[in-house]
């Protein structure tokens, strides 16, 4: 089975590597497309699609991470949670419920946490899943509403922000799958992830 490319340099591919064949330049980088990510005991869990160029069909894949996550990503997921709170109704806005972007959450989350999101069509949307913990140690798992970040019926005035949001975390789930985890090193070209799994995937057709 072939393997995933590895992100070469902060840029990713030059524009030429594009048109090359795969693995022919040495910048080239693979089109991930996360569908779902999933987070449990600091391992990760991910169902993406992978584009060797523009033109190439897509293969679907589902890949476990056997090391543990890197805390971007946890952070990440952790700017999240206002969302998860407001959307599922456990929480109601006040006027410094948004935290800043340097700082931690503050106490009124720490009872919540994201535990992974699901992409919609086109990763126009998303719905977000959780849990909150009870009194006594018990969980109570959360999922929201399918919410697109085109609201164009204003159900959700912070759409454009969870946009923004999931979009870093997105960054963090390709990077973790790339090799970034709490031992963070970059992969060689085609070489074999020692900390994940990848399970057998079923190929899709092209799209048009």
């Amino acid at each position: 089975m072939s393997q995933l490319l590895p992100n070469v340099g902060p840029t990713g591919a030059a524009p030429d590597s594009l048109n090359s064949p795969a693995g022919s330049h040495p910048d080239a980088t693979s089109i991930i497309t996360i569908q779902k990510a999933k987070l449990k005991d600091q391992h990760l869990t991910c169902e993406f699609t992978e584009q060797r160029t523009h033109d190439a069909p897509p293969r679907s894949f589902a890949l476990t991470c056997t090391e543990q996550v890197h805390p971007d990503l946890t952070h990440r997921l952790s700017r999240l949670v206002p969302h998860l709170c407001l959307l599922t109704e456990q929480l109601t806005e006040s006027p410094d419920y948004w935290p800043d972007e340097s700082e931690e959450l503050p106490v009124l989350f720490e009872q919540f946490t994201v535990t992974g999101f699901s992409m919609g069509k086109g990763q126009g949307g998303v719905t977000l899943t959780g849990q909150r913990e009870l009194t006594g140690g018990r969980v109570l798992n959360l999922t929201t509403p399918y919410q697109s970040f085109d609201d164009e019926q204003g159900s959700y005035p912070y759409a454009p922000l969870l946009e923004t949001e999931l979009l870093e975390a997105l960054s963090e789930v390709e990077a973790a799958l790339r090799g970034k985890c709490t031992d963070f090193r970059q992969l060689d070209l085609f070489e074999q992830p020692a900390s994940a799994t990848i399970l057998p995937f079923v190929p899709t057709l092209p799209q048009a």
